[in-house]
C-alpha cells in the first residue's frame, strides 16, 4: 500500500505529516510526503527516513521578507501552488498510489489528482478556524472583504467561499479541464469535503457541535523526539532556576517588533532567566548578560518540561507541546488560528492570552506574572495528563481502513 501525504505551509503543517508517515510505515504502508523544499523540512523528514517530494517554492522565501506578504502576493502564489500540486502530486502518485491526504494552506489540486486516479482523498486540518460554522466567523483571507456591518455567520462564510474561489477557482478549473474533469463551483467546500479530519487534541480543541461539517477528530499527530538537548543548553539549564522560553517559530515578518528586548526585560522583571529560540524571526540577545541563552532548532518535547513558562505565537504544534509538558504559556497571537489557541490557553487556565499582536514591557510583564503563579502551573500539569499522544496512530489506522474499504469513511 502506498500513501501520499501533502502540505504547503510552516513546520506546524509538515511535522504532523512526518508523525503520520511514521505510523503508516509501522502498519506496512509506503509513504511519501509532498511538501515545500525548505532545508528545515527536508532535514526533519530525513530524520525519520521519509522521502520528500518538493512542492512549490520554499515557504521561507515567501514569508521571511521584511514585511508580511500582501494580498497581491497571495493572488500570485495561489495559482502557482495549484499548478505545483497538479504537477508534483500527479508525478508522485502515478507509481501506484492508493490514497492522498492533504493539509496546510488550502490544498486546491490534491483532491482533483486523487479523483482522476480514482483513489481516496482526505482533507486534514489542525484547528477549526477554517471550517464553516454557525458559531464563529471565518478568519481573514485576501480578496474582497465583508461589510463591517455584516454579522450573520452564514453570510460571512458564503463570502469566504467567494474569496477562495477568487484565489484558486480559475487555476483549479483550468487544470481540471486539462485532465478531463468537470469544473467545481465552490473550491473551499470541494477541498474540505463534508468529512474532514481534525488532527488536534480534544481537550485543547473540542470539536463537538462547533462546525457544520461531520468532523473526524483523531487527536494531534505528534512526532516523538528522542534527541538529546545540546550540552551548552543543558549547562545553561543546570546553572540556575528554570528560564522563560521565548520563541515565534516560523513567524518572520509577522513576529512582534522588538519582541526579544521586550521579552528579556519582562522576564528579568519577574526574576527569571531567558531562553530565546532564534527561529525564522532571528531572535537574538539584547546584551552580554549570562542570564540569556539562544537556541536554534531543538527538541521542544524535552525542553518545555524544564522551563518556567513558554512565550510563543500560538501555533497548534507549540501549544500542544507546551500543554503536554505541563508548562504555563503566554500566547502572543499574530495570524490565522493563533488567536484561537491563545483563547483556549486562557480558558483552560494553563496560561495567558496576550491582548494584541505587539507586546510592551508592561503588557508582557502582566501576562507573564499571571502565567508564573503556582496555580497556573498546577493547572497546566493537570491538563497535561489529559493530552492524548496516539492521534497519529488513530489517523494511520483510519487511512489504512479507508483504502481497504475504498474510502467510505474518508470520502465526502
Amino acid at each position: 500500500m502506498r500513501v501520499l501525504l501533502t502540505a504547503w505551509g510552516s513546520r506546524g503543517d509538515v511535522e504532523p505529516l512526518a508523525a503520520l508517515a511514521v505510523e503508516l510505515r509501522e502498519l506496512g504502508a509506503q509513504v511519501r510526503v509532498c511538501a515545500p523544499p525548505d532545508e528545515e523540512f527536508a532535514a526533519l523528514l530525513a530524520r525519520v527516513r521519509v522521502p520528500l517530494v518538493p512542492l512549490g517554492p520554499a515557504v521561507r522565501s515567501v514569508v521571511a521578507g521584511t514585511k508580511p506578504p500582501t494580498a497581491k502576493d497571495a493572488f500570485r502564489l495561489a495559482p502557482e501552488l495549484v499548478a505545483a500540486r497538479f504537477d508534483a502530486l500527479t508525478a508522485a502518485a502515478a507509481e501506484g498510489c492508493d490514497a492522498v491526504l492533504a493539509t496546510g494552506l488550502m490544498p486546491a489540486g490534491a483532491r482533483d489528482v486523487a479523483e482522476k486516479l480514482g483513489i481516496p482523498y482526505v482533507l486534514a486540518c489542525f484547528h477549526l478556524a477554517g471550517l464553516p460554522s454557525r458559531h464563529f466567523a471565518p478568519g481573514k483571507r485576501p480578496g474582497k472583504q465583508s461589510p463591517q456591518e455584516e454579522t450573520d455567520n452564514r453570510v460571512l462564510w458564503e463570502q469566504d467561499a467567494q474569496r477562495v474561489n477568487a484565489l484558486y477557482g480559475e487555476a483549479l478549473n483550468r487544470h481540471r479541464a486539462a485532465i478531463g474533469l468537470p469544473p467545481v463551483d465552490n473550491v473551499r467546500d470541494h477541498v474540505l469535503t463534508d468529512r474532514p479530519w481534525l488532527a488536534a487534541d480534544a481537550t485543547l480543541c473540542p470539536s463537538q457541535g462547533m462546525t457544520d461539517l461531520d468532523v473526524v477528530q483523531t487527536g494531534a499527530w505528534i512526532l516523538p523526539d528522542g534527541r538529546p538537548l545540546p550540552e551548552e543548553l543543558e549547562a545553561f539549564l543546570d546553572a540556575g532556576t528554570p528560564p522563560v522560553y521565548v520563541g515565534f517559530g516560523s513567524m518572520a515578518a509577522h513576529a512582534p517588533k522588538d519582541i526579544a528586548r521586550v521579552a528579556v526585560e519582562a522576564s528579568r522583571a519577574q526574576g527569571r532567566r531567558v531562553l530565546l529560540a532564534r527561529g525564522w524571526a532571528g531572535l537574538a540577545p539584547i546584551d552580554d548578560a549570562d542570564d540569556c541563552f539562544v537556541v536554534g532548532e531543538v527538541n521542544q518535547q524535552a525542553l518545555f518540561g524544564r522551563v518556567a513558562a513558554v512565550v510563543h505565537h500560538g501555533g497548534a504544534g507549540t501549544t500542544t507541546t507546551a500543554a503536554r509538558a505541563g508548562a504555563p504559556q503566554v500566547v502572543v497571537p499574530q495570524i490565522a488560528d493563533q488567536p484561537y489557541w491563545a483563547a483556549r490557553v486562557a480558558e483552560l487556565g494553563i496560561g495567558s492570552a496576550h491582548e494584541g499582536r505587539t507586546p510592551t514591557f508592561d503588557s508582557l510583564s502582566a501576562a507573564l506574572a499571571a502565567a508564573l503563579v503556582p496555580e497556573t502551573r498546577a493547572r497546566a500539569r493537570a491538563v497535561a495528563g489529559t493530552i492524548r499522544t496516539d492521534g497519529a496512530t488513530v489517523a494511520a489506522r483510519l487511512l489504512i481502513d479507508a483504502v481497504r474499504e475504498d474510502g467510505p469513511s474518508a470520502s465526502p
